[in-house]
Order: structure tokens, then sequence, then C-alpha cells
């Protein structure tokens, strides 16, 4: 059949306004954006996101520079126009209290592309994570160790000797992504307010839970928990330090009222509620769940919510090998009951994911699922069924190189 001029015209005109919403003829559009970190070059790998497929192509300028040596976090401000990385420095000692660590901020362009804007620098030492509040207003750069105060110079400088951690507390401009140093004003030394938020000894991350923040102490094994106020400030509660009785915790996250520990020494689940004060209780019977049956060596875990129910999932970084000799490791999968909040293992679990994985996201339209692994430096996609948590391989491939030496990942929707 031919078409006429006007049928011509309009086929032309269809496929023009397809090539402007970045649609083809197997996609349905950009749902959205991931960018994931690179230790091996100091890199941000970036990725599209396609609606219909869950396929991941890259974004133009891939891979990006992390503006300094190290990145071990990525955070996105909330509505996706501005990114943060922080960039450990280097050396990672006390005495060289990782030389150049820096936060750099990132603005988001057109098709994902992000473009440098400036660096700053935490108050303490050997920077690890980076969190907003729900508000997304503040964001939380945890380190290693807090500083000293010099009182011969009435500075503070160099890490403090009794070993514990520190936060430091940014305002966020909405409008530029620039930073504003938001001072304790619940401590002072020679009448000047604390520059950081003291926590315990050797933190590792941190976690957002309503109006509550949440570090994990390595060396002592405990959650420190602050009330977040309405100006930045992070509150003592009087809930007061928390001990799991873990063996060695390797991740906290959240999603709700719903707090979840790993312990990667004693290959447990750990679940809490966060309630008045911050305080957590166990939840499942006790809150441990043992992880022996779907994998081991746990290091992540992700809560997806959908409308049939929420879904707990656990990175396994044990290192497996497939019969063709391809490293591997899993995700374990449990369905949260909605009443007793007991935890009832997914059907098929566990699933393959690359090597050595680290973190884990969902897309905004709550379709698929993203993990970076470390050990080959690729991101695998999953399809997530709403209904019973099931996991599957994408329909175009599941398996993305990414950067060397992956870190975490962060997903962005539409830019707002």
């Amino acid at each position: 059949m031919k078409l006429g001029f006007f049928g011509r015209m309009a086929m032309a005109l269809f496929a023009s306004l397809a090539l402007g919403l970045g649609m083809t003829a197997c996609g349905g559009g950009t749902v959205g954006y991931i960018w994931v970190l690179g230790q091996q070059y100091n890199q941000i790998g970036g990725f599209k996101v396609d609606d219909y497929t869950g396929n991941l192509t890259q974004i133009v300028g891939s891979p990006f520079v992390s503006n300094g040596a190290t990145p071990v976090s990525i955070v996105i401000k909330p509505g996706g126009r501005y990114v943060y990385v922080v960039n450990q420095g280097t050396g990672g000692g006390v005495s060289t209290s990782g030389s150049g660590a820096s936060i750099a901020v990132y603005s988001v362009g057109g098709d994902g592309v992000l473009t440098f804007q400036q660096a700053y620098a935490p108050q303490g030492y050997i920077p690890v994570w980076a969190q907003f509040d729900n508000t997304g207003q503040y964001l939380y750069i945890l380190t290693r160790y807090s500083p000293g105060f010099d009182t011969a110079n009435g500075l503070w400088d160099g890490p403090n000797t009794d070993g514990n951690g520190a936060i430091t507390v940014f305002l966020t401009d909405p409008n530029t992504g620039r930073l504003t140093l938001v001072t304790n004003s619940q401590t002072q030394k020679n009448g000047v307010n604390t520059p950081f938020f003291e926590v315990g000894p050797a933190p590792i991350m941190m976690k957002t839970a309503g109006g509550c923040l949440y570090t994990v102490d390595g060396g002592n094994q405990s959650i420190f928990p602050f009330a977040i106020s309405s100006n930045g400030q992070l509150a003592f509660t009087t809930t007061g330090t928390f001990f799991p009785g873990t063996q060695k915790i390797s991740s906290i996250n959240a999603n709700g009222t719903f707090v979840v520990l790993t312990d990667v020494t004693a290959n447990n689940v750990l679940m809490y509620t966060s309630g008045s004060s911050c305080n957590l209780t166990a939840t499942n019977g006790g809150g441990v769940t043992s992880n022996a049956l779907q994998g081991t060596n746990p290091v992540w875990s992700f809560i997806a919510s959908t409308s049939s129910g929420n879904y707990l999932y656990v990175l396994n970084n044990a290192a497996l090998t497939s019969t063709v000799g391809t490293p591997y490791s899993t995700i374990s999968a449990w369905s949260i009951n909605g009443t007793t909040s007991q935890l009832q293992q997914i059907t098929g679990a566990p699933y393959t994911v690359g090597s050595g994985p680290v973190c884990m996201v969902e897309d905004s339209s709550n379709q698929y699922m993203y993990i970076s692994n470390h050990n080959d430096g690729t991101v695998t996609g999953k399809v997530i069924d709403p209904a019973t948590g099931i996991l599957s391989n994408l329909t175009r491939g599941a398996t993305f190189p990414a950067v060397g030496q992956a870190g975490c990942l962060v997903l962005s929707g539409v830019v707002q």
C-alpha cells in the first residue's frame, strides 16, 4: 500500500517525535538515569533506563570523572537535579587523614549528563558515607574519625584520639545545589559551635528512617541514633546507643519504619521498626533471620514496596562459580507479612547476579531492580513482579558493563 502525501508527512512527524522523546521501535523512552561509582579509575558510569524493557544504554560522555580519588558514596538530591559524590581521597590512614577527601557536586543535564559544579571538604577524616534527610534539604557526610581540638591553637586539627567518628551536616541550596555548613549548636569550644556531630567508634554507614538518623559504629557493633530537627540539628535521644548483638554489621537500610541490618559474619538479617525517641523494636519474632538457606556473606539489603506488599532483598557477596566457570553471587529474597512482619522466602530465590554485588536500587516506576557488582564491574538488571516479589532477568539481557571496581549506584527518575 502506498501512502499519500499527507500520510507520508504524518509518518515523518511521528518519527521525529519518537526521536525527540528517546523512543525506538523496541523501547518506550527513558524512565530514569543510573549513576554508578568506579573506584579503579575514579569514575562515575552513567546509564539511561528504558521504560519498556529496563534495558540500559550509556549516557553521552560517560564515564564521568569523580573529581577526586577513591569515590565511596553517591546520593541524589530529591528532584534529581543534583548528584553528590563522596571521594575518600588518598592514603586512607589516620596519619594522612585521607588526603584530598571531598564532596563533589554535579548538576544533571539533558539525558542524564553530569556537569561538575564545586567541591567541599568534610569536617572529619576519611569520609565513608553520604545520606540526605527525608526533606532533601540536609546532606549528612559520615567520616571514620572526628576532628580533635588543639587547645594551644584553639583549632580543630587532626583526628580525635578516642577513635570516634563524626557527621558533617550541610544545607543544600535548591537552586544551585551548593552546600552550606551547619554547625552543632549543642556543643561549643571557646564559645564557638562545634562544626560536626560526634558518633561512636569506626562508623561505616548511616540511614534515615522517619525523623531519625541511625549510624552503624563498627568499632563496638552498635547503632547510634539521632533525632533530626527541622533546622538540620542532630539531637541525642533518650534511647541511647543500641547494641543488636551482631558479630559484624555490614549494612543498614530502611524503608518507612522498617530498619534492616545485615551481619556478614553470623550470616544473619536483622529487622526492626523505628519508634518514638528513635528506639528500635525487633520484628519477625525477635528480629533475627538466618540467611543460610539462600546465601552467605550478606552485605546489603533493600525493601521494595508495591501495591501487593513489601519484599526484602539481600545481596550476598559470596563468590560462586557457574558450570562454565563464570563467577557470580546471589540475592536472597523474602516477602514481609503485612500483619506480623514475619519473613517468608520468595519462590525461586536466591537469584543470580554478577560477582561481588555491593548496592541495589529500584527504578521510579517500580518495574526494575539494578545491582552494581564490584568484582566484574557490571550492573545487573532484574524485573520485579509486584504481586509476588519474584525477580527475573530483563527481556533483552541482564548484564551491562559499567566501570572498574564498581561501587554503589543510585537511580533518578524524571528530573524536576
